[in-house]
């Protein structure tokens, strides 16, 4: 098994990735019910010029579900994307609804579609969110996750990029790594761009800006010789994120019959908030 290096030096972030485009420009809503946007350069994939990485897809549809029929005292505990195909780079609709109500407990549902020649929509990603009634806890607060290495005030000891990464979404957010081990790549990393253009993101659609790149932070298998796309992204959060940064400590493992799983663990500074997961879909290229 190759091991991509992700110890190499890496450059603090440019003024230049710091004045790329918002993942997304607001084109209104449209008759059909969906909030219409435009995908910028911003959430290109490492994978493929024409499709979106998958963080600013989760983002959007974590921003629809968190504006849907929202209640004071209520959060997402619980949201789960799954990508049914890839995301084109160009205009796409996102709407979002209560699937199961519910006084303490609701399910809220949201998908993206992505327009065809024909001038159908085609569904690209749909996600599924346990919106939860909060209640003070304080007092039995418990975290099993040990805490994220303190961010450091640099990039000096960054990330190896794999050739041909340094591309669209991942020029769009700053990671800084942290002591690592053979097992777990950890790394602090915030976006650098709106998620929605003009608008102030908010904690939870914060994590899911970033939690996507996980994937790519914990590779285990060098790119140039295997596909390795995750076909979903679940997010569990005990806590909302504190501040700009979020932590990830990625573990990831490879079967032998082409699937393989990401695990992360989600912090910001003060502490854990998390873990996500992905199922990923292995394969060798031709």
């Amino acid at each position: 098994m190759t091991r991509v290096d992700m110890t190499a030096a890496h450059e603090p972030a440019t003024a230049e990735a710091a004045e790329l485009p918002a993942y997304y420009v607001s084109r209104g809503p449209g008759a059909d019910g969906y909030e219409r946007y435009a995908a910028s350069e911003s959430t290109v994939s490492v994978w493929a010029a024409s499709m979106q990485h998958g963080a600013p897809p989760s983002a959007l549809l974590a921003r629809a579900v968190e504006r849907c029929a929202p209640r004071e005292g209520t959060r997402v505990a619980r949201f789960t994307m799954e990508i049914l195909g890839p995301v084109p780079v160009g205009e796409i609709g996102v709407r979002a609804w209560v699937e199961r109500p519910g006084k303490r407990v609701e399910l809220v549902a949201a998908e993206l579609i992505a327009p065809q020649p024909d001038g159908s929509g085609r569904v690209v990603a749909k996600a599924s969110a346990w919106r939860i009634a909060t209640s003070d806890s304080s007092s039995v607060t418990h975290y099993a996750d040990p805490a994220l290495p303190a961010l450091p005030e640099s990039a000096e000891i960054g990330w190896g990029v794999p050739d041909g990464w340094d591309v669209g979404y991942v020029r769009s957010v700053e990671i800084r790594a942290v002591e690592s081990d053979a097992i777990t790549r950890r790394v602090w990393v915030r976006p650098l761009v709106d998620v929605v253009e003009g608008e102030h993101i908010s904690p939870l659609v914060r994590v899911f800006s970033v939690a996507d790149v996980a994937n790519g932070v914990g590779a285990q298998l060098d790119p140039s010789q295997w596909t390795f796309l995750n076909t979903d992204l679940t997010i569990d959060l005990y806590r909302l994120p504190v501040g700009e940064w979020i932590g990830l400590a990625v573990e990831t493992t490879i079967g032998p019959d082409g699937v393989g799983l990401c695990s992360t663990v989600l912090h910001d500074e003060q502490g854990p908030i998390g873990r996500g997961m992905q199922i990923l879909e292995v394969r060798a290229r031709a």
